[in-house]
């Protein structure tokens, strides 16, 4: 991981942009989540509606403290001791837009145990939007390459880096009730 790139990505990411990066099993999309713009721009690149939401993730469990301290203290624990990993849960917000929420009251959330990405958020100094990098429908990219083919000029910047070990997407689980949403 290059100080250099990671820098860059930041820049792209303040300027409204769209960041390719790895994560713990496929390759994400990222922006700034409180940017209407970036996020419509993701949207339009993956065709997908804004009602289904958005994932975030964060460099560690303080970035997502608004959510975490609304929580049963045994809810919050639960959730801290899943991260860094690739467990996504969904939390009761008031912070994030409906463009993130998909105009509810919940958001989803992650710190992913991928070192990249939480250096990339840890530099961004916040919460950052990651979506799969794939069309709506399509299998999510592996690999740097699969980004560039297929969504091409539409990504500002193109984090160089690898996923980990773990095979596909993180799991969701509603954190009121346990259950599994993927």
């Amino acid at each position: 991981m290059c100080d250099a790139e990671l820098h860059a990505a930041v820049r792209v990411l303040r300027r409204g942009g769209v960041v390719a990066h790895a994560s713990e099993g496929v390759w994400g999309l990222a922006c700034d989540p409180f940017d209407s713009s970036a996020v419509a721009k993701i949207l339009a690149i993956k065709g997908r509606a804004v009602a289904k939401g958005l994932i975030v993730i964060a460099h560690d469990a303080a970035q997502f403290g608004p959510e975490l301290a609304a929580l049963e203290d045994a809810v919050a624990t639960r959730i801290r001791a899943s991260w860094p990993g690739a467990v996504t849960w969904v939390v009761a917000t008031r912070r994030f837009p409906d463009w993130i929420t998909g105009g509810s009251d919940a958001v989803a959330i992650r710190v992913p145990d991928h070192a990249q990405a939480r250096a990339l958020t840890a530099l961004f100094g916040g919460p950052l939007v990651s979506t799969s990098a794939n069309r709506s429908g399509a299998p999510p990219a592996t690999c740097a390459a699969s980004v560039s083919a297929s969504l091409g000029a539409e990504v500002d910047y193109l984090l160089p880096g690898k996923i980990g070990a773990r095979r596909g997407p993180s799991r969701i689980f509603d954190a009121a009730s346990g259950k599994a949403l993927r």
